[in-house]
């Protein structure tokens, strides 16, 4: 590294001692802000290290988890790597990540032949991969989310745009098969491409809800499935171009759910098993599997690394109080909460549910896309619910209109939530808790403060 390098290294790692030391709660991305205004194209110094290549993984639900995954698997195949574990997916984070691994001369401990995983944020993937030069870019799907930050997907999809102008030419794409709007990536893109989705017809609904992409980008076409599997996600052709859903490389077969796992087959890998739960998390693994593949690990290491992956953070994350089990739902946007709420429908008991809404920057400011989630599924399975948050009031609102019964407790902090829900339910009994991105922080925050989980940072 040269001096202005070495100089950022040394500033990010002193403003994460400073952080440390202050307990700041978040400051995962600190360092690497500092390290940064030093010497902007710190990454790119870092690049020519990762002698393994970089995987980015990027896509409005679901990164954060397929990168777990892929980093269960890397850990399996005892492959070294850097990852951005907290989720913090800006450059800044990406940043934080490598110096937190290495050395105050800016090199990693991790080694030459390190690999590079790194969650993305939709927005900052042009600049990662300009900076980064990836061997891989994985892309999961393409939903509506937080309208105030980004506008509609097709501002999305041209920030994605052009990070492929960015990209290295002979980067893998890896990409879902079953999103047109992800699948649209490789037109006109000359490099490599490894399709992934799933086969299983069983598992196409009637009631998918509403489609993100209704419209083909090529000729304004309306999309018409064979089977869709949720909103816009399925098994998708154009009348009109002929364009249609390619032939996955990596597919899922024989998917079995249940509320603890999931488990499907993959031709050339064999059966798999996931400690997660969810038609959404089948994709993940799919997307995470590809990526190993790419970089060349085996069907061993795969099954080993995803029947070994814990929940990420607030990601269907079990925690015990006082008797009572807190099941954790990370629900951010309608695509991704109406996931949950099809997972919730398969339990045949009556279902206490806590739903927190905050409408902070990282929500999203705007929380009209509630009501663009199919609460509804759940009227008359719900006994008893609570709603808490920023938006409580909103939140319960909704609720009601959805037909759940009257909200036990309305109340503000996770603090009140928590006490209302302690007061209410017996031990032995089960609580899922829906929250967004900023309910869930503090939230887990709380369990943590009281001995119930671990610290995430």
């Amino acid at each position: 590294m040269d001096a202005r390098a070495r100089a950022a290294v040394a500033a990010g790692k002193a403003a994460g001692f400073v952080a440390r030391r202050l307990a700041r709660r978040g400051g995962t991305a600190l360092p690497g802000l500092v390290a940064e205004r030093v010497c902007p194209a710190l990454l790119a110094r870092y690049a020519g290290q990762l002698g393994g290549g970089c995987v980015l993984i990027t896509g409005t639900n679901g990164k954060t988890t397929a990168a777990r995954l892929l980093a269960a698997v890397l850990e399996a195949a005892r492959r070294p790597y850097v990852h951005n574990r907290e989720g913090s997916n800006l450059t800044r984070g990406i940043a934080s990540a490598l110096l937190a691994e290495s050395t105050l001369a800016g090199q990693l401990r991790t080694g030459p032949g390190s690999i590079g995983l790194f969650e993305t944020d939709e927005a900052t993937l042009p600049r990662a991969a300009s900076l980064l030069r990836p061997r891989a870019m994985v892309f999961t799907n393409l939903f509506r989310d937080q309208l105030d930050r980004y506008g509609e997907v097709e501002s999305v999809a041209a920030f994605w745009r052009e990070a492929l102008e960015a990209a290295p030419r002979d980067a893998v794409l890896v990409l879902c098969a079953d999103d047109p709007s992800v699948a649209e990536l490789a037109s006109g893109w000359d490099g490599p491409v490894h399709w992934f989705g799933i086969e299983d017809a069983r598992l196409a609904s009637a009631d998918a809800g509403a489609a993100d992409a209704r419209w083909c980008r090529a000729c304004g076409t309306s999309f018409a499935y064979e089977r869709r599997f949720f909103a816009h996600i399925g098994h998708w052709h154009c009348p009109g171009c002929g364009r249609r859903r390619p032939r996955p490389d990596t597919a899922a077969t024989d998917v079995s759910l249940s509320l603890d796992d999931a488990r499907f087959e993959v031709s050339g890998i064999g059966p798999l098993r996931l400690r997660l739960t969810g038609l959404y998390n089948v994709w993940n693994a799919l997307a995470a599997t590809s990526a190993a593949r790419v970089l060349g690990i085996g069907p061993e290491a795969i099954r080993n690394g995803l029947a070994a992956a814990a929940p990420a953070f607030g990601r269907q994350e079990r925690v015990e109080v006082e008797g009572r089990v807190l099941r954790l739902f990370l629900t951010k946007n309608p695509a991704g909460a109406n996931q949950v709420l099809h997972l919730l429908a398969m339990v045949e008991r009556p279902l206490a549910v806590a739903a927190l809404l905050n409408d902070r920057f990282a929500d999203g400011q705007d929380p009209s896309w509630v009501w663009d989630v199919d609460y509804e599924r759940l009227a008359g399975r719900v006994g008893r619910c609570w709603a808490g948050g920023d938006r409580s009031e909103d939140m319960a609102l909704r609720l009601v209109y959805a037909g759940w019964p009257e909200p036990e407790a309305v109340v503000r902090t996770p603090s009140q939530l928590l006490e209302a829900v302690l007061a209410s339910v017996r031990p032995g009994e089960e609580v899922f808790v829906l929250a967004t991105y900023t309910a869930m922080l503090e939230l887990r925050e709380l369990l943590a403060r009281r001995g119930y989980v671990r610290p995430w940072w």
